[in-house]
């Protein structure tokens, strides 16, 4: 008899924990879903990358580093610079729904024939990885990346994903977005940028914080003729 009351409460205290467990997943899962949906109208004043370094900047020896970011609604942003960006990150951002499996498939291909890996990221999960999430590389941070990209492309238009990841993305030291990048790098806003000077942003993103547009090495230079070579090609977003 005893063992039976035993196993009744263990039983019990299982059915609660499993309560518990799925009750906040649930509750997580709504507060998320609520949070994509109201940035799908409201222009985040930061992220949680930005926030992120504040903190690590606020808790180092050299100090916090104040960043230089201005919001720009989609349509203040040069058109040239839109396509450099799809034609640089990500070309096949209109017709994918997050997760690029050919770019993907290439990448791992590659890796595979000589040893290189490099990144399959689409504009959508870059833009989830720097609104949503710190930017420690762990398996739990790709987790919630691949699930903030499928309630981004659930929730949002294409239009708004680009506009959020222009807007965000690091562009070098202190530099996040368009605006900021195009004021830093060469002195104008980022609705007047010229063709050579969006494919030269746009050639920098995969490592802002080691090349430069202003100074560019032979590599940024061989992606931006690239990348003006593939800009006429781009759709409008």
């Amino acid at each position: 008899m005893g063992r039976t009351r035993k196993g009744g409460r263990i039983a019990a205290l299982r059915r609660w924990v499993l309560k518990v467990l799925v009750s906040a997943v649930l509750l997580a899962a709504g507060l998320t879903v609520m949070e994509v949906v109201l940035l799908r109208y409201i222009d985040p004043p930061c992220t949680t990358s930005m926030a992120w370094r504040r903190v690590r900047g606020l808790l180092s020896s050299r100090g916090y580093n104040r960043l230089l970011y201005e919001w720009r609604d989609l349509e203040a942003i040069s058109p040239h610079l839109r396509k450099a960006v799809l034609a640089g990150e990500d070309q096949r951002f209109p017709s994918h729904h997050g997760f690029d499996f050919v770019e993907l498939g290439n990448a791992v291909r590659q890796a595979v024939r000589a040893g290189q890996v490099r990144g399959a990221s689409t504009i959508t999960m870059q833009a989830a990885r720097t609104l949503f999430l710190w930017p420690d590389r762990t398996l739990l941070r790709k987790g919630l990346e691949a699930y903030y990209t499928v309630l981004m492309e659930l929730f949002w238009d294409k239009r708004r994903i680009l506009e959020v990841y222009l807007n965000t993305v690091d562009w070098g030291s202190g530099i996040m977005g368009a605006e900021a990048a195009s004021r830093r790098y060469f002195g104008i806003g980022c609705h007047g940028v010229t063709p050579s000077q969006a494919a030269l942003l746009a050639a920098i993103l995969p490592n802002p914080h080691r090349w430069s547009p202003v100074r560019p090495g032979r590599r940024v230079l061989e992606r931006q003729r690239r990348i003006l070579r593939d800009m006429p090609h781009m759709p409008d977003v």
